[in-house]
This record gives C-alpha cells, sequence and structure tokens, in this order.
C-alpha cells in the first residue's frame, strides 16, 4: 500500500473557513474521477497541542489530504492521468503552500 501525504497551507487572501469549505466541498468531489485512488481522507486543522519535553516546529497547516494506493505503479497512473491534473488544477486556486510525502505505510495498531 502507498500513501501519498500532503501538509496544506492556504492562498493568503483566503481564511482558514474559505479554505476547507472549498476544499470539502469543491475540491474533495473532484477526487472520485481520479483512477486507482483507494481511500481519499482530508484532516482539516481545528487546533494544536503542544508538549513541554519537545519543541514545537515553526509549520502553519490548514490541512492534510491522505490518498491511498494499492502500488507504485497506480500511484504513478493516477498522476499521470487527465482527472489528477483537474485536481491539481483546482488546488491551485487556494492552495498556497503544499509539502507532500510518499510513504510506505506499515501500520501498528490494530495489527
Amino acid at each position: 500500500m502507498i500513501k501519498m501525504l500532503a501538509l496544506l497551507t492556504r492562498k493568503e487572501g483566503i481564511t482558514h473557513e474559505e479554505f476547507v469549505k472549498h476544499w470539502y466541498e469543491i475540491h474533495g468531489p473532484l477526487a472520485h474521477a481520479v483512477p486507482g485512488i483507494r481511500r481519499y481522507v482530508q484532516s482539516h486543522i481545528v487546533g494544536t497541542r503542544s508538549r513541554p519535553d519537545i519543541p514545537d516546529t515553526n509549520v502553519e497547516v490548514d490541512g492534510i489530504a491522505e490518498l491511498w494506493y494499492d502500488d507504485m505503479a497506480t500511484f504513478e497512473r493516477a498522476s499521470a492521468s487527465p482527472e489528477m491534473k483537474r485536481l491539481t488544477d483546482d488546488g491551485a486556486l487556494f492552495i498556497g503552500r503544499i509539502k507532500s510525502y510518499v510513504i510506505d505505510e506499515r501500520q501498528i495498531i490494530p495489527k
């Protein structure tokens, strides 16, 4: 299983609420058309939590996107599809910054 995880920050001039509304109501449904996506989760940031023993990083994030694929070949085909181009073109309308990771997910709980 391959997962793509992206940290998203809204464009300047867009409120967090406007970002979340567009991401969920307009952007999210576009993902249904992308071939090969096994699962798509949007995590909308509602707060932060700090630990006294570990300093915070200086990262501003409005949301975390997670997309699962069966394997790397499926991920690469999906990434090259016209449906993914539509999805990324829409993302450029409201996402100001993004940091994406391709992850080999290893589940700990449950076993």
